[in-house]
């Protein structure tokens, strides 16, 4: 079984569109969404759709710190984010509130652990963003592989004879060995979001039979997005992260 792994997606419909075509022809057979499906984008109601559809006939999805702000206010959201959030929810119709409200904070399948941010205490929303965060989190996960986002980076952590986690960063496109006899932990990267100056959608294939994953970086029309957001009335901003990828 192939998984295709869709973290931070922020409601852009475009990126997502583009990566799920990936995903099919590449041979994903099923689809985990690892949290912040809204927040940002223009395209709240319509990602919704597809991942409801989704789920109901399959995939598995998690909730991020975006789409709980949804309907519990997070004070640690700066202006530009909350602005975004204020916005989204009241675009949503109670259907995709109450969608978003039922989503569980931590998915864990036979040797897989899925989770938004560290499964040390998911409902924290903290950062892996260095081998000791990522330690905490499989530690907690109690599973061979943990997959999440959050960071809006790509990363793979492996877990050394030593009990250490090393860091190390994919090149997209070619497939990394994960065998189970160690632990690890793979970032995703971000769909609707990118931050590492290159626009292209980001996301992960975890291949369970052959025991490898494959980051990916797909090129979609993330000048349509970015205007999208400006015909919102979102903060510029949302829309220059999108054009440049930042």
């Amino acid at each position: 079984m192939v998984i295709a792994l869709l973290a931070d997606i922020h409601s852009n419909l475009e990126a997502l569109s583009a990566c799920l075509k990936h995903a099919a022809d590449n041979g994903a057979g099923r689809v985990a969404f690892l949290g912040d499906l809204v927040g940002y984008g223009a395209d709240p109601e319509a990602v919704l759709d597809i991942v409801s559809q989704r789920t109901s006939s399959g995939a598995l999805a998690v909730k991020g710190n975006h789409d709980e702000a949804i309907e519990k206010r997070a004070s640690y959201l700066n202006d530009t984010a909350q602005t975004a959030i204020d916005w989204t929810a009241s675009v949503l119709s109670p259907g995709h509130k109450a969608f978003l409200a039922s989503l569980p904070l931590c998915v864990r399948e036979e040797s897989m652990c899925f989770v938004h941010a560290s499964a040390a205490s998911p409902q924290r929303w903290q950062y892996v963003d260095s081998p000791a965060a990522a330690l905490r989190s499989v530690e907690a996960a109690q599973s061979a592989y943990t997959f999440s986002g959050h960071v809006h980076d790509q990363v793979l952590y492996f877990q050394n004879r030593q009990g250490k986690m090393t860091e190390f960063h994919p090149v997209p496109g070619s497939p990394v060995p994960v065998g189970g006899h160690r632990r690890w932990l793979a970032i995703a990267g971000s769909v609707g979001q990118p931050r590492d100056k290159n626009p292209a959608a980001a996301y992960a294939l975890f291949d369970a039979d052959r025991a490898s994953i494959t980051f990916h970086r797909v090129p979609y029309d993330h000048l349509a997005a970015a205007q999208k957001i400006r015909g919102a009335g979102l903060p510029e901003f949302l829309a220059y992260r999108v054009e440049r990828g930042i």
